[in-house]
């Protein structure tokens, strides 16, 4: 099975939520993240608990704890080959409806306009 690319949501703004979310995190909450990020490059729709889980209507999260503290970044997937990162959240029992409702309006846009929609590397 092909790598699973892994893209970021970007808002039409330039925004990028996900990276926003991520840059205030502890440096080892980071550290964590990118190795979740990379699992799911490599395992791609393989990827399953405790490392990351379907919540609902195509919206998956990547787990991460830390210290007591739980780090998730929703994503959905994009044809067969590519996971969107649309939503970053730290959590204390579950995922509010509210985290998985704007996941899923990104998703909704990005499938309108994948181009406008992700993150381009420089």
């Amino acid at each position: 099975m092909p790598k699973t690319k892994v893209v970021f949501y970007r808002e039409t703004d330039g925004s990028v939520p996900v990276l926003e979310w991520f840059d205030e995190l502890p440096a080892k909450a980071q550290d964590k993240c990118r190795v979740r990020i990379q699992r799911l490059a490599e395992l791609g729709h393989e990827l399953r608990r405790p490392e990351a889980d379907l919540l609902r209507d195509g919206i998956h999260e990547l787990r991460v704890g830390l210290q007591h503290v739980n780090y998730r970044i929703l994503y959905f997937f994009h044809g067969q080959i590519a996971a969107v990162l649309a939503y970053g959240l730290t959590k204390q029992d579950r995922v509010p409806d509210a985290a998985i409702e704007t996941a899923l309006a990104r998703k909704r846009k990005f499938e309108r306009d994948p181009k406008l929609h992700t993150l381009e590397e420089s």
